[in-house]
């Protein structure tokens, strides 16, 4: 008998010992901020040779700015996504712009076609709003070209179920406890 109240009482201090050390890594890896106060910023020269400078700002819906120079001809546009959309985004922000900014090198016809996207490598499987895509343009050199502004997109509870899984469940659940978390949440968005 004694036996048995031994082995319990250790089986509850490695519980308890195992969660503690949960909880520290959890704290020790919180994820970096995901936006800054300043836009991000950068140059690229692209596929077509021209030079474009970029500036992306915002915190649920970010505007990446572009300006483009080529043969004397000067073009401007806003590309719109939501990244938070992306897990990996709140992870690892600095590598996300990184992979943005090349991305933008890649690109031919800066500003012109309505259908390309502007992704980041680690967000391939995201949804289609996680990604970049044209939002409006204009052009120093002619009349306003490019789409107009697409409507608002629908408000998401997953930004705050994502938090709830990260708050009770571990990192390798984490997708699952998102998913659980929105299916069962009763009240609307």
């Amino acid at each position: 008998m004694a036996f048995l109240t031994n082995a319990t009482i250790l089986l509850i201090l490695a519980c308890v010992s195992h969660q503690a050390l949960a909880n520290a890594r959890r704290t020790a890896r919180t994820p970096r901020q995901a936006r800054s106060p300043q836009p991000i910023r950068g140059k690229t020269v692209t596929k077509d040779k021209a030079e474009c400078t970029w500036a992306a700002t915002g915190d649920d819906v970010f505007t990446l700015g572009v300006t483009c120079k080529k043969a004397g001809k000067r073009i401007s546009c806003d590309y719109v996504a939501r990244p938070n959309l992306c897990a990996q985004f709140a992870g690892n922000p600095k590598l996300y712009w990184r992979q943005i900014a090349r991305s933008l090198k890649k690109q031919k016809d800066l500003c012109q076609d309505s259908n390309a996207l502007v992704k980041a490598g680690m967000c391939r499987k995201a949804p289609r709003d996680a990604h970049f895509r044209l939002g409006k343009a204009d052009s120093k050199a002619g009349p306003r070209s490019g789409p107009k502004p697409s409507p608002p997109a629908v408000r998401s509870c997953q930004p705050a179920n994502k938090k709830l899984a990260q708050e009770y469940c571990k990192h390798a659940w984490s997708t699952f406890c998102t998913f659980f978390f929105t299916m069962v949440k009763d009240q609307d968005c």
